[in-house]
């Protein structure tokens, strides 16, 4: 009986934080809707870290790609978003094929490649200027659907120093600046 009662009582608290963090979420996602503010994810699941020494950025066979899983994960976003009230958007994408897949895998609408959401996994001196670029292109975006972008851990570390999960997304306050709000991390499988 009192395994039972402490049980009861741990559900009703965590019911309670869940209910919290889900209030504060819905504010990121109207922000997102309204457009106040971005999403920006890491690529759904590509297994292994950085890029083969042979990497050719036309070439997908020379790239880590997504497997079953991260096309599993990239199909997700589509219903997700749709459950907060996002139906297409403008969508935008490092060249890398797992970006590129995971991008058109939600199948939110036409991607753009932005070169500046590529990985700078390697090149860390190129991080700032194209931290920056991303800045100043979403900042000079007209108004329209939600704003979606696809990139790698490194280009969403550097812009808000979170460390995201693949299939992650911060849901990012604008203007976009170098110290920037993240409103929420989200993902389909949260």
């Amino acid at each position: 009986m009192l395994a039972r009662s402490i049980l009861t009582a741990f559900l009703a608290v965590a019911m309670c934080f869940s209910v919290s963090a889900a209030d504060n979420n819905e504010e990121a996602w109207e922000a997102l809707r309204d457009g106040r503010a971005v999403l920006m994810l890491r690529h759904a699941l590509a297994p292994g870290t950085g890029d083969p020494g042979n990497f050719d950025i036309n070439d997908c066979s020379t790239q880590r790609n997504l497997n079953d899983v991260g096309r599993e994960q990239a199909r997700a976003w589509k219903p997700f978003l749709a459950d907060h009230g996002i139906t297409d958007a403008r969508v935008f994408s490092s060249q890398w094929c797992r970006c590129m897949d995971t991008a058109t895998g939600m199948d939110m609408g036409k991607v753009t490649e932005w070169p500046s959401l590529n990985s700078f996994f390697r090149n860390r001196g190129d991080g700032p200027p194209q931290t920056r670029q991303t800045i100043a292109l979403v900042n000079e975006l007209e108004d329209g659907a939600p704003v979606i972008m696809v990139s790698h851990q490194v280009n969403i570390t550097g812009l808000t120093g979170i460390f995201p999960s693949s299939n992650e997304g911060a849901i990012i306050a604008l203007p976009l600046s170098e110290d920037p709000t993240v409103l929420a991390r989200v993902s389909p499988g949260r």
